[in-house]
């Protein structure tokens, strides 16, 4: 019977859903849902420069390609319910969604200071409101996650800087003619 994989395992193949965003230009998210059974039920990465859909976030990705497979909108087996791995905090949205999607349990990376919603700016994951309930852990392969993220996000100003000086220089050159 082989072992049954890890947390680090499952985020290191949400990791790489996460560097295939990368490469194609996106936030450089990942998720994977996994089964009971330790079967990976769905993945996704962001998609929402490449489908120009603002709720193409990785969670959602995921929870789509995962109600297709289970053939349910409630992603449960018969052995019960499935665990999401996610490289950042998720959303608001996204959060909503896993509850929608009654989601077991959720692991995620690296917080996010600017929109996470469970626990970093909002806290919609288990309000006392709410009937369903997640178990969330955080923190697994965070630091990985998070420079994934830093690096993305400083190659990105770093572009905007150097077309904003190219820019700038252009038009100098029209003007001094």
């Amino acid at each position: 019977m082989p072992t049954p994989l890890s947390d680090e395992d499952f985020m290191s193949l949400a990791i790489a859903e996460a560097q295939a965003a990368e490469d194609a230009g996106e936030v450089p998210v990942g998720a994977i849902i996994v089964a009971p059974s330790g079967e990976i039920v769905g993945r996704g990465n962001n998609h929402v420069l490449r489908s120009n859909d603002p709720t193409a976030h990785a969670e959602i990705v995921a929870l789509r390609a995962t109600g297709i497979a289970l053939s349910n909108y409630r992603l449960l087996t018969p052995e019960g319910s499935c665990t999401l791995y996610c490289t950042l905090e998720p959303c608001a949205m996204c959060a909503g969604a896993i509850l929608h999607a009654r989601i077991g349990r959720l692991v995620f990376a690296a917080r996010d200071p600017k929109a996470g919603a469970c626990g970093s700016v909002l806290n919609v994951m288990n309000h006392a409101a709410l009937n369903h309930r997640v178990e969330v852990a955080e923190g697994v392969l965070a630091e990985e996650c998070s420079a994934m993220l830093s690096g993305f996000f400083r190659g990105r100003r770093a572009a905007q800087s150097l077309q904003t000086a190219t820019s700038i220089s252009a038009s100098d050159t029209l003007t001094e003619e």
